[in-house]
């Protein structure tokens, strides 16, 4: 071993050792958080003096611990953890019951909140459960907890799993719908896939989704909606219609003038996009798609691309938004274009979710 491999081999093991350490670090505290839950829900289900402290409990509780962190809110979460993954307590009674003092557990330890002895659990629940502990971070954790449907939380494992977002961006995909999303599209796999690359966008058909939902608009009637009326809501929630196109979009105009020739168009919506550095131009109708409207957008983009486009600017793209999609017509009107045009699909309420969860329970399957 010269000194060079010597140096390669310290740091290596360091940095393998940290690595090992973050993650003991949050498993230990996963599972303090869990158990906290645990005995505070036993508790109040059996204490025997628990009527003494009625609804001060969680108060009086952190007052008397003074452990740093485990605040009334704190302690409040550990229950709602405890309540949404009561699997949990198949790992701690199989895998983890020896690090504590048998005192330490309640006397019906051995049963689940489910009612079901835990040896009686599905071999394929707890090897999920497993992964879950011990690859998802507590703070995403906090995240997955806010969600009471079991299908919806266990999608998002999913994503998680597959993916490792950031706490930040695991919240812009449960306020954007993934789920909903990817519940409504014919191909769950494939709209799935699509899903993860756009976490973090590459090119331009990364940033295009093929469906938006503008449920936060709360419209009752859709079929009613005109567009002057569909564009002024979105401007009015201009924040959550941001969030709804994804990552990195940058809102600069609402009906954009230009010129083209000596006539003046206007552009219904405009954005520019910091990852991408490129202009994007969406126009909004509230019928379905017509070929018409693939050939104005197509002048619209042309018109950036020579008299708007910057030098260190990408080519524009397109994005058109209406309320079904042609998919055939769109493939022959774009076929000879070099211009990036996007046709999606938008909604303005909730799809069903049933068919995903056979998808769901299937990827995390085959998840590790």
């Amino acid at each position: 071993m010269n000194f060079e491999k010597l140096v390669i081999r310290i740091k290596q093991t360091n940095d393998f050792l940290q690595q090992s350490a973050v993650k003991a670090v949050n498993t230990h505290l996963t599972f303090r958080n869990w158990l906290t839950g645990f005995y505070i829900v036993e508790f109040e289900q059996n204490g025997s003096d628990r009527a003494k402290y009625g609804t001060k409990l969680l108060e009086t509780i952190a007052k008397n611990i003074s452990i740093k962190g485990l605040t009334p809110p704190e302690l409040s979460r550990c229950r709602q953890f405890y309540t949404a993954y009561p699997q949990i307590l198949g790992l701690i009674t199989q895998e983890l019951k020896n690090v504590f003092p048998v005192d330490f557990l309640p006397e019906n330890a051995e049963k689940s909140i489910l009612g079901l002895p835990t040896q009686e659990l599905q071999n394929e629940d707890l090897k999920h459960i497993s992964t879950v502990f011990q690859n998802i971070s507590y703070t995403h954790l906090t995240e997955l907890i806010k969600i009471d449907d079991r299908t919806k939380r266990r999608f998002y494992e999913l994503l998680i799993l597959k993916t490792q977002p950031s706490v930040k961006e695991l919240k812009r995909q449960i306020e954007t719908l993934t789920f909903e999303r990817v519940c409504l599209s014919e191909n769950h796999k494939t709209s799935f896939d699509e899903v993860m690359t756009k976490i973090q966008p590459q090119q331009a058909t990364d940033l295009v989704k093929s469906h938006y939902f503008f449920e936060f608009l709360n419209v009752g009637q859709p079929h009613l909606i005109e567009e002057t009326e569909l564009e002024q809501a979105l401007v009015s929630h201009l924040q959550q219609f941001i969030t709804e196109l994804g990552n990195g979009f940058c809102f600069e105009a609402r009906q954009k003038r230009i010129l083209i020739g000596d006539e003046y168009y206007f552009i219904d919506l405009v954005f520019y996009h910091r990852i991408l550095k490129c202009h994007v131009l969406v126009e909004l109708k509230t019928d379905k798609v017509k070929h018409e409207h693939i050939g104005q957008l197509k002048s619209y983009l042309q018109h950036y691309k020579k008299n708007v486009q910057e030098e260190n600017d990408n080519p524009p793209v397109g994005i058109l938004l209406v309320t079904n999609q042609n998919k055939t017509l769109v493939e022959y009107a774009i076929a000879d274009s070099d211009l990036d045009i996007f046709v999606s699909k938008y909604e303005l309420q909730l799809p069903d979710k049933a068919k995903l969860e056979a998808f769901i329970n299937n990827e995390l399957k085959n998840t590790k």
